[in-house]
């Protein structure tokens, strides 16, 4: 049977990710001593760090299955394996974001717990930002605003003592006032926020957020069954405001490097029209 040259570039990728991946890893392992691993050294070694059976019988995997991730072979490996395989190499945090890169899987340990609260840099950088400007976190709620993002909405980030994006869509009157096509909006947005979520589905924050919702919002629970995932592309976005009246504004959204679970937006006004992304 004939490979079309898309399958083929495809199969390339992930023979050189797989390749990638078990050079790492042998890298890695090669830096732990039995010491680091909490292991006698004993005897005398041939070759630098820890041998193959020994980070298998750490991870709990077997010595077989492990010497294939190294060999850069195809094998279906679980996100709670490699975490474990992460930690007995005691990888650091940018080491262990490239193994699950290269794995091709969401990290069950990313950043728990290290989404509350934002550093006073960060609020003053989105402060520095002329345009509306908010930093949203996993479960979407609004942990820095400007002051042309409150005027934007209304004021409403100042008086909601926790602001969550996606409670004020559909929980909130004005934003139906406020956004234009609205319908369209709200349907886009929870396949946005399902793609966004979709690694952290069993935090509690995340869980509390999508069943309040289920239960209060039956535009929300209607189109989270549906199981869309799209990305948050950008685009134009318009606003109908109650002083201001119609404006138009182009969304760039930026991930932050040092909190990848971050995002930075902003509304840029007076942007040239593009599609209509999230």
């Amino acid at each position: 049977m004939n490979t079309s040259p898309q399958a083929a570039a495809g199969q390339e990728g992930s023979r050189l990710r797989r390749q990638a991946l078990g050079e790492f890893v042998r890298s890695a392992r090669a830096r732990i001593t039995p010491q680091m691993a909490g292991l006698p050294e004993g005897l005398r070694r041939r070759t630098p760090g820890l041998r193959r059976e020994e980070v298998a019988q750490l991870c709990g995997i077997s010595v077989t299955w492990y010497t294939w991730i190294e060999q850069g072979r195809e094998v279906s490996v679980s996100p709670s394996v490699w975490s474990r395989i992460a930690g007995v190499l005691q990888l650091a945090r940018a080491e262990r974001a490239y193994l699950f890169d290269l794995a091709d899987c969401a990290d069950p340990q990313h950043d728990r717990g290290d989404a509350n609260g934002v550093p006073g840099t960060l609020q003053a950088c989105v402060d520095a930002v002329q345009a509306p400007a908010y930093v949203l976190d996993r479960a979407w709620n609004v942990l820095a605003y400007n002051e042309p993002l409150r005027e934007l909405f209304d004021d409403w980030p100042r008086r909601d003592p926790e602001p969550n994006l996606l409670r004020y869509i559909f929980l909130d009157p004005a934003a139906r006032d406020l956004v234009v096509d609205w319908d369209q909006r709200a349907r886009r947005v929870v396949a946005e926020f399902r793609a966004d979520a979709g690694a952290h589905l069993d935090e509690p924050a995340v869980l509390a957020l999508i069943d309040g919702l289920n239960r209060q919002s039956p535009v929300f629970a209607h189109w989270w069954t549906r199981h869309a995932v799209v990305e948050r592309e950008g685009g134009v976005r318009e606003f109908q405001h109650p002083a201001k009246g119609r404006l138009a504004y182009q969304q760039i959204t930026f991930r932050l490097a040092t909190h990848p679970d971050l995002k930075l937006v902003m509304l840029l006004s007076g942007a040239a029209q593009g599609g209509q992304g999230g």
